[in-house]
């Protein structure tokens, strides 16, 4: 139960060879905001049959400066969260998420906006599948889950910290707007069906969480409202991670071309 309870909290210890080797990509680009890796901790006792995985962390540690330490199970299992983590963690520095402006945003490009999602892990699947259709970066309000970003990594294999991330001021829609973007909003008052929509780009879509959804200032900024139609009656919300998915490969969809 402990465990269950440190989710929310924060957490810059990086759990399993996906995220780690997000990072360590991030590095290898010399992409602005990569995260510092302070040190790597494996358990000696899964060494022999590590050894490929750390050879390759022996590499980079003397490429990016990084200490690579020997540890054990108990240590590592005191130190990270999750059980998946394989004997090895990595214990990292905050990462500075930059403020959007608009010479930020691309031109004829897809940005999504995640909000009001009740924990980090729900929080990383929904970006896992929204960075594997294509987004060109996540716009998020101040209060998110990137404290628990080492959860938040896991969760979305990595995507969290291989994605562009901006932190949205007040103007956030103004600054999409100049740059001739839609808003799409994700609600169900006033809402056509995602199916029919027009979602080309460029596009910024925002998507709410089940419970608290967009806030009514938001949507009151949208040039379409979209939902997703279900195949049966069913009176319950999906949850944010599944609406997302639907709602970016939708837009994958219709932008293949």
């Amino acid at each position: 139960m402990i465990k269950e309870e440190n989710r929310f909290v924060s957490s810059t210890i990086f759990e399993g060879m996906t995220s780690i080797r997000a990072l360590i990509d991030n590095l290898k680009e010399n992409k602005k905001n990569a995260r510092k890796i302070e040190k790597i901790l494996f358990d000696k006792a899964k060494a022999s049959k590590k050894s490929k995985e750390l050879g390759y962390l022996k590499k980079m540690s003397e490429l990016f400066g990084f200490e690579l330490i020997e540890s054990n199970e108990n240590e590592i299992a005191s130190l990270s969260i999750g059980a998946s983590h394989g004997g090895i963690i990595a214990i990292c520095a905050e990462r500075e998420y930059p403020t959007l402006t608009k010479s930020d945003i691309k031109e004829n490009g897809f940005y999504v906006m995640i909000e009001g999602i009740e924990d980090p892990y729900n929080f990383g699947y929904a970006m896992r599948s929204i960075y594997a259709s294509g987004v060109d970066g996540f716009i998020l309000s101040k209060r998110n889950w990137l404290s628990a970003s080492g959860v938040v990594c896991r969760s979305s294999a990595g995507a969290s910290e291989r994605a562009d991330i901006y932190i949205a001021d007040d103007s956030f829609i103004e600054l999409f707007k100049a740059k001739g973007y839609k808003i799409v909003c994700a609600d169900i008052k006033n809402s056509i069906s995602v199916y029919d929509a027009d979602l080309s780009k460029p596009i910024f879509l925002i998507v709410g969480g089940e419970k608290r959804g967009i806030s009514s200032s938001v949507l009151s900024q949208a040039d379409q409202i979209v939902r997703i139609d279900y195949g049966r009656e069913f009176n319950a919300a999906l949850s944010a991670a599944s609406a997302s998915t639907i709602l970016a490969f939708e837009v994958f969809k219709q932008n293949k071309k």
